[in-house]
C-alpha cells in the first residue's frame, strides 16, 4: 500500500521518499515477524528462510526506488 501511495506522490520527491521509507519499514517488520513464526514453530523453518531472502529483495528494490526517485517519475531533489 505504501508503494503505492509513494507512487501516486511521485511528482513531490520528498513525499515519494517518504512513503517508499514506510514501504521499507513494514518490509523490515515482516522479516522480523516471519522470524518470530520460525521460532514458535508457527513455519516452517526452510519456507520461512526463502520468505525472508525474498523480502530483502524487496528491500534492494526499495531502497533503490529511495535512492533514485527521478527513474521512477518522481522530480529530481535539489540539494543546496
Amino acid at each position: 500500500m505504501n508503494i503505492l501511495e509513494s507512487y501516486r506522490k511521485r511528482p513531490y520527491p520528498l513525499y515519494f521518499i517518504s512513503k517508499l521509507s514506510d514501504a521499507d519499514m513494514e518490509n523490515s517488520e515482516t522479516v522480523v515477524w516471519i522470524e518470530f513464526a520460525i521460532e514458535c514453530k508457527y513455519l516452517d523453518k526452510t519456507i520461512g528462510i526463502n520468505m525472508i531472502n525474498e523480502y530483502k529483495e524487496i528491500g534492494k528494490l526499495i531502497q533503490f526506488m529511495i535512492s533514485n526517485p527521478e527513474k521512477f517519475g518522481s522530480k529530481k531533489i535539489l540539494k543546496k
